[in-house]
């Protein structure tokens, strides 16, 4: 017979995605230094970070105004990188309990990492895991632009040391848990495909939106949720 399982504590989602908060925390560390050659104050990008906490939006806005972007097109191009929390918070809507301000504060945890882990299986969430992990990515993320932004000239260049490669290799460690099906790897691979043809004709942020269109292969028939990921048996380090 199969025991019951306990409930999930705050401190599961923390120790789950530990190894991706070290790797957002050097990501972070990146961004700070970055953003100082773009012409922010180490103040500006560390309350950048606090306040935002979306990495590739901010690398956007980062990218854009060290090229010579005007601040529109910055937040431009930052808001459609980030288009893609609406469907996440949707996901996990009815797990935020509470006021409407602690269902805000939490909210703004639900980065893609958190979403992953927090995840149960069957299109549900754990808000203990939810609120463990993102305090612990978000800590992480923070931590690391602070130590970019004040010591990045100790620190030397960051593309020179291959930080750049963290970003798709986070996203990489999150998408692969999550092809327990054909269809799930197949719009993995559509979504690819269409990004990847649109890179070198569309602005920045447009090829994800348009990758995200994959993802509509999983509302077709019954079997639209992707099967249960169990964390418990699948620990991200040995």
């Amino acid at each position: 017979m199969r025991p019951v399982d306990r409930p999930h504590r705050h401190r599961d989602g923390a120790r789950r995605v530990a190894p991706l908060a070290a790797v957002v925390a050097l990501f972070g560390v990146t961004f700070g230094v970055l953003a100082r050659d773009a012409g922010f104050s180490a103040l500006a990008s560390i309350v950048f970070s606090a306040t935002t906490f979306g990495g590739s939006a901010q690398f956007a806005a980062a990218g854009v105004l060290s090229a010579g972007g005007a601040a529109l097109a910055a937040a431009t191009a930052a808001l459609l990188l980030n288009a893609r929390y609406a469907a996440i918070g949707m996901s996990v809507a009815p797990e935020l309990h509470g006021p409407w301000w602690e269902r805000l504060l939490r909210a703004q945890l639900v980065v893609d990492e958190v979403w992953v882990i927090s995840h149960t299986g069957g299109g549900r969430y754990d808000r203990r895991l939810l609120l463990g992990a993102g305090l612990t990515v978000y800590a992480g993320w923070v931590a690391g632009t602070t130590l970019g932004a004040l010591a990045g000239s100790l620190i030397g260049d960051p593309l020179a040391l291959g930080l750049d490669a963290a970003f798709p290799a986070l996203f990489l460690a999150l998408l692969v848990p999550q092809l327990g099906s054909r269809r799930a790897a197949a719009a993995a691979l559509l979504g690819g495909a269409i990004a990847l043809a649109l890179v070198p004709l569309a602005p920045p942020g447009v090829p994800i939106i348009a990758a995200a269109l994959a993802c509509l292969l999983g509302l077709r028939g019954p079997r639209a949720l992707p099967e249960p990921v169990e964390f418990e048996h699948r620990e991200l380090l040995p």
